[in-house]
């Protein structure tokens, strides 16, 4: 597969690019393999590989490259501040099969930010000036991509208008802007507008991000950013049809929506996914809780009802009790939307998933 070539006709194309999140501890190949089984987005981005002096390309997020299972290009995300090393770490990538490489500008997670990494350069334009500049210079063997992932600001706004600025200066192939600040975390209504600014400042495509919950919600992004499209990731955890249901809502088509038991089935796969060859089933229901911690905003038919859901699966502790709970509230065939009782609340992220997008 030729990933930059087949990332370039869509970036091409007049359809809206549907792409998935990257978020840590979330996005290997496991969850991309399951993804693909519901027909995905049309771009996968991986969880970002930590650059430092002494850093190496992590082994399982390489393999998510190799075995990349969906048929769909594949973007890998690095976070770090060091030059010569995202240099160094840039051109090793471009010998994967990768349509880009992305710069992670957005993470919230304090642990990251603190080392002045991810959203934490906000806080420094000239550094971000700088770093773009020497990645600009290092990317493009083979066609592939220099593409960046940001946030409007770290506490202040204010100065995206600046760092908008320094994004057209480097000529990126593509953008994609979270709507909120780095403090803001998840917490806040995201800020379209500031989506729409970018989409009109800069020269390169832009990616609309952060709570894309619906092909409702979806559609009214699009209209309202001028985005070329779209980035979900919480969204497609809780709903994995949510991609197929913005194509089909945007064509004009009605929208299947998942029966309870469609649902159940799916957390079913999920676990399955994800399950490692050899582990204890204790581990993997914790694991599982992570997913859910999205999911279950959309179960249940009405937010207390959801949060009592919630409330008794961080409680379970084993998989029978785990997929009990599940069935009480999932085994039937009324049809789900999936989406969050108060979408607008505010949403604390699990620790695993701090850059959950």
């Amino acid at each position: 597969m030729d990933h930059p070539a087949q990332f370039a006709a869509l970036l091409a194309r007049p359809e809206p690019l549907l792409a998935l999140a990257p978020m840590q501890d979330v996005t290997d190949l496991p969850f991309w393999r399951l993804m693909a089984r519901y027909g995905g987005p049309d771009v996968y981005w991986t969880e970002y590989f930590r650059v430092h002096p002494t850093s190496r390309l992590e082994k399982w997020i390489l393999e998510s490259l190799i075995k990349n299972p969906t048929g769909r290009p594949a973007i890998a995300q690095l976070i770090g501040n060091d030059i010569p090393s995202l240099v160094r770490a840039a051109k090793e990538l471009q010998h994967y099969p990768v349509a880009a490489v992305d710069l992670n500008l957005g993470c919230p997670a304090p642990v990251v930010y603190r080392k002045c990494a991810g959203g934490g350069l906000l806080r420094e334009p000239a550094r971000v000036d700088g770093i773009l500049g020497a990645m600009r210079e290092a990317i493009g063997e083979r066609g592939v991509k220099f593409t960046v992932k940001t946030r409007i600001g770290f506490d202040d706004p204010g100065v995206f208008d600046e760092f908008l600025a320094i994004f057209a200066r480097h000529s990126l192939d593509l953008l994609t802007v979270h709507g909120r600040t780095v403090k803001e975390m998840y917490r806040t209504e995201v800020h379209y507008d500031f989506i729409a600014r970018a989409a009109a400042a800069v020269p390169c495509p832009v990616l609309a991000n952060g709570n894309i919950h619906s092909p409702a919600r979806a559609a009214e992004v699009l209209a309202d950013t001028g985005a070329k499209g779209l980035m979900i990731g919480r969204g497609c955890i809780r709903n994995p049809w949510l991609y197929g249901q913005i194509r089909a809502h945007l064509r004009g088509e009605p929208v299947r929506l998942p029966a309870g038991r469609e649902v159940l089935a799916y957390i079913g796969e999920l676990y399955e996914a994800t399950e490692p060859p050899v582990s204890q089933e204790k581990f993997q229901v914790e694991k599982m809780k992570k997913y859910l911690n999205f999911l279950g905003m959309g179960i249940g038919r009405s937010a207390p009802e959801s949060a009592l859901f919630l409330n008794r699966i961080r409680r379970a502790s084993a998989k029978a009790e785990f997929f009990g709970i599940c069935a009480e509230y999932l085994d039937h065939d009324e049809p789900m939307p999936l989406v969050p009782f108060s979408p607008d609340a505010p949403i604390v992220p699990v620790a695993d998933a701090a850059c959950a997008a």
